[in-house]
């Protein structure tokens, strides 16, 4: 009995013993671990694309920070480098206001895309960073971080796989054979839309100033995110914003050419032609600027008379009341003067009744309807 109780004895100690030896293992590791996460790897792959593989794709909704605790982290050249392998041109997505934009993968596995143009060190930028880096909100792209090394200002984003609404409704680039449903882009307006009301409703509130089609990105689910929010304030303080650049107030207001003054009604204007681009499929760069309310309403009217107007691919895709509504709101942001147009959380209020509206018509009527709905049947003027 003394025996079998001391058996039994030493088989709990050397069981708690066996416990101790695992604890102290795993402690171990997560140290080690902690201090490679703390460390540039040397060992990250060089090919973004080979880790979004493995894991199914990359997600690109940014967790939303505990308020008053994310900042901006000051990453170092050689780890944006290795990201990049050296900024190496078959990383590079894109070119935009602040510069090449490259695709890039970090140590840790979470793919970025890191917005690089030359310029020495300022503090300026780093107060601007931080201040942007403060706002999150789920439709807008977040700003992650910065690095000022080797003559260069680089920021760094969350990456959203699915590129901009400027290649997927226009046909370029490799999203060429993405086809956008009516309702489809009513939920990316809506998207957009949010991003545009959580900048106006910050305090003060934060303009966004250069809003177009291109700034609008979709991630893996289509959520629609809105980039380069404070961009242009951010170039302005650092002496580098060039508004007659294409890559600048594409859809500027044409009240800030008479007074000179950008106001959140300016990023209504520039909404209403983002959803004019929504239902024509055409780019901005095809229309001719609008002055006048007049003018909006006539090219409108000319489109809409040839049967002209409403983006073909969505023919008989969509209800006469879902266009003809959309098309109102979409005027009523274009209005002039700018106090008459709605202000965004008006705009989200309204696009979310009408996706509501455009969801029970085509249940009710079927999805394989064909109807073709003419130009002049959606208004009576």
């Amino acid at each position: 009995m003394a025996s079998s109780f001391a058996a039994i004895i030493g088989s709990v100690g050397g069981a708690f013993a066996l416990l101790g030896t695992v604890i102290l293992l795993t402690w171990l590791c997560v140290l080690q671990c902690r201090k490679f996460s703390n460390k540039n790897s040397d060992t990250a792959s060089s090919d973004p694309s080979a880790v979004e593989s493995k894991r199914g794709g990359t997600s690109s909704s940014a967790a939303p920070p505990a308020a008053g605790q994310h900042e901006a982290r000051q990453f170092g050249i050689e780890e944006l480098e290795r990201a990049t392998r050296n900024f190496n041109e078959s990383n590079l997505i894109g070119c935009g206001s602040f510069g090449l934009v490259f695709k890039g993968l970090l140590c840790d596995g979470t793919v970025v895309a890191i917005k690089r143009r030359r310029g020495a060190p300022r503090q300026d930028l780093i107060d601007e960073v931080a201040y942007l880096s403060q706002i999150w909100n789920r439709n807008l792209v977040t700003l992650l971080g910065f690095c000022q090394e080797n003559g260069y200002h680089m920021l760094v984003f969350e990456y959203l796989p699915n590129g901009n609404m400027c290649n997927h409704l226009h046909d370029t680039g490799e999203n060429s054979r993405t086809k956008l449903e009516f309702k489809q882009r009513l939920s990316i307006a809506i998207g957009a839309a949010k991003g545009l009301c959580h900048l106006h409703s910050l305090c003060p509130p934060a303009l966004h100033n250069n809003f177009k089609t291109a700034n609008v990105l979709v991630d893996e689910n289509f959520i629609a995110k809105v980039a380069d929010a404070g961009m242009s304030k951010l170039l302005e303080k650092i002496g580098d914003a060039n508004p007659s650049s294409s890559n600048f107030n594409a859809f500027k207001d044409p009240e800030v050419e008479q007074v000179g003054i950008f106001s959140e009604m300016s990023d209504v204007y520039s909404f209403g032609v983002f959803l004019m681009e929504l239902i024509t499929g055409r780019e901005t760069t095809d229309m001719e600027a609008f002055g006048s309310n007049e003018r909006v309403l006539q090219w409108v009217q000319m489109l809409l008379s040839s049967n002209n107007l409403v983006d073909h691919r969505l023919a008989g895709r969509f209800t006469a009341e879902g266009m003809r509504d959309l098309i109102k709101l979409m005027l009523h942001c274009m209005r002039i003067p700018g106090k008459e147009r709605p202000k965004m959380e008006n705009v989200v209020l309204e696009l979310d009744r009408i996706l509501e509206q455009e969801i029970r018509l085509t249940t009710v009527t079927g999805e394989s309807t064909t109807t073709v709905t003419l130009g002049s049947q959606l208004f009576s003027w």
